[in-house]
């Protein structure tokens, strides 16, 4: 049967051709019943069928359709568009083909699978902001009443394995000494005696350089805006010890063993409902240790560390640690510790006030060994250059115990009495000495940018030079440079505004006392934390807006840290050259770092 329009003349002529005019008014009914049903099959083929629109098809990700405008292919498709679809949707026909530009979606609504093609995102694409479960928690920044609006914190409640345990394990946690001592006093280490008069007499422990896991750990427990609704948190914390769990097992233990402890955290995270709203993107977590320590490269048990940092979910987290990589994204450099953690405010006041005070009788001095199996190392020249100046203090340093290196009260001596202190590459790139001798007023001399510049920057000003002195190594390797002559060169006012610089700096690299909160200055602690909320911040603000940087190069996240707020490209440094890594051997400077996190162990074991 043709489909022919029920009212058509020419379907009454020819019923009264055929059957006369006897019949005209059951050839009206026919005619009525006739259109009755093609009106029921119409309605039913573009109001019932069409309701199964694209929409919402279980086999697409929600998330993508939010994010971007669909296209519907006719032929793919073989249900028209419904009335619901027409309300929601702006709806064009451009070469045969029906773009739907589509609203934020219902929730819980499952469709049948369509054919779809992905076209240019625009504003009418986006998800509903309101639809993220982080909304709550950025629009606690509104409420001006609020003083915790945009700063909460949510702390997991992990099992004592990942924590507490390790610190009645003391003992355990390094094969060369009881590092029970360093854990007393939430961390700190045991209060140091001040019979020389150079420290204060109160606030100073001899505090292990290793010690942050447990130091800013037990700080976070005193941070002011904790919330226990992890819907309100800036960002949320992992109170792993991941410095002291590698510590256990790096020097005679397979990998199975260094890495259990990792994959046991990984595992639980990602069965928590916090872990599932940004997969892990607003957790962090505090490692006392340097990077190459969780960056092994193979499963070889002769291989270094575990791969904390190399897991998916590693790379998701933000990991804060004493030396982060140049090379990678997932992690920052906060402060070693030094020896003083002040309680109030007005110890770190007087403190600086000493500093600024003090003669400093010596042009520049140096603490520190040869390396002399370092062919790259310039310790030795150092040393050299050292030794032969008049106007150089050296403590030299080696594996005896009795060595004036391992006692702070000596080597904070030094620094308080020197104008600039000379601070090379360590094992690795960074020294806690370079702390140390901020925090007496020393103005720090870097021989690579890796030391402090590019690894610092929530703590250090981007400006290095308004603060420290820049020398090349390799114009030291070359002999190229006298180091006394450099640093005589620089006039006295400059000196003495490269000194103030230091000493207004000395609250934001220390850690206070955990067990006490400093009234109005901001610690590395607090430096930190908030630089971690900004990040996420920052993160979630890119997810809202569909904001992608897909030409973000995570090799040179090192020139990405030096950036200004709101720079996105990179152009040639003058620091490129010591950030290239060989062609041939793309892996050759993760090798020599953890090389270097070795020889630290090594030397550490000396000075136990």
């Amino acid at each position: 049967m043709r489909r022919r329009s029920p009212t058509s003349q020419s379907f009454d002529d020819s019923m009264e051709k055929g059957q006369g005019k006897n019949h005209h008014p059951r050839v009206c009914l026919l005619a009525s019943l006739s259109g009755l049903f093609w009106f029921l099959v119409l309605y039913f083929h573009f109001v019932i069928l069409g309701g199964n629109h694209v929409h919402d098809s279980p086999n697409l990700d929600p998330l993508s359709l939010n994010k971007q405008s669909i296209i519907i292919t006719p032929q793919s498709n073989p249900n028209p568009l419904n009335r619901a679809t027409i309300r929601n949707a702006k709806v064009e026909r451009d070469n045969n083909e029906l773009v739907v530009k589509s609203k934020p979606l219902e929730k819980n609504v499952q469709p049948p699978p369509a054919v779809v093609r992905p076209v240019i995102s625009d504003n009418s694409s986006r998800r509903d902001p309101e639809s993220y479960s982080f909304m709550r928690a950025l629009r606690t920044v509104e409420n001006k009443s609020d003083p915790c609006g945009g700063r909460y914190i949510y702390v997991h409640d992990l099992p004592p394995r990942f924590n507490e345990d390790m610190l009645k394990e003391c003992r355990t946690l390094s094969p060369w000494t009881n590092f029970c001592k360093f854990t007393a006093n939430a961390g700190l280490g045991p209060q140091m005696e001040n019979a020389e008069g150079v420290f204060s007499n109160t606030g100073w422990y001899a505090t292990n350089q290793f010690a942050v896991d447990v130091i800013f750990g037990n700080r976070m427990k005193q941070y002011e805006c904790l919330t226990n609704d992890s819907s309100l948190a800036a960002a949320i914390f992992v109170p792993f010890y991941a410095g002291f769990d590698i510590a256990r097992y790096l020097w005679g233990y397979n990998v199975t063993t260094r890495d259990a402890a990792s994959l046991d955290l990984v595992d639980w995270l990602q069965k928590r409902p916090e872990w599932n709203i940004m997969g892990g993107k607003d957790h962090f977590l505090v490692a006392g240790r340097i990077t190459w320590d969780f960056r092994r490269l193979s499963d070889s048990d002769s291989d270094w560390g575990n791969k904390f940092l190399f897991l998916p979910a590693g790379r998701n987290m933000s990991m804060l640690v004493v030396e982060s990589s140049p090379w990678n994204a997932n992690d920052f450099g906060i402060p070693y510790p030094t020896y003083f953690h002040p309680a109030k405010d007005a110890e770190v006041f007087t403190w600086q006030d000493r500093m600024r005070k003090l003669e400093r009788k010596w042009l520049f001095c140096f603490a520190g060994g040869p390396r002399p199996g370092d062919p790259k190392s310039i310790r030795g020249q150092i040393i050299d250059q050292c030794k032969e100046s008049k106007s150089c203090k050296l403590l030299k340093c080696g594996q005896s115990r009795e060595s004036k290196c391992h006692s702070p009260s000596s080597i904070m001596k030094m620094f308080q009495s020197s104008l600039f202190c000379l601070q090379p590459q360590g094992d690795s790139y960074t020294r806690r000495s370079a702390f140390d001798a901020m925090l007496a007023g020393c103005i720090p001399v870097f021989f690579h940018p890796a030391s402090a510049y590019t690894q610092y920057t929530w703590h250090l000003p981007k400006n290095y030079s308004a603060y420290s002195v820049f020398i090349s190594e390799n114009d030291v390797r070359k002999k190229n440079i006298s180091i006394e002559e450099m640093l005589n060169q620089i006039p006295p006012e400059k000196v003495k505004e490269l000194r103030e610089a230091v000493i207004s700096m000395i609250p934001r690299l220390i850690y206070a006392d955990p067990r006490s909160k400093l009234e109005t200055l901001k610690d590395a602690f607090d430096v930190a934390v908030d630089a971690v909320i900004n990040r996420v911040t920052r993160l979630r603000k890119d997810i809202i807006e569909d904001r992608k940087y897909d030409n973000y190069i995570e090799e040179l996240s090192w020139k990405y840290s030096l950036l200004d707020e709101g720079q996105t490209e990179l152009a040639a440094h003058e620091w490129d050259p010591f950030f290239e890594k060989p062609k041939d051997r793309s892996a050759e400077s993760d090798n020599s770092s953890a090389e270097a996190a070795k020889n630290s162990w090594k030397n550490e074991q000396g000075q136990q």
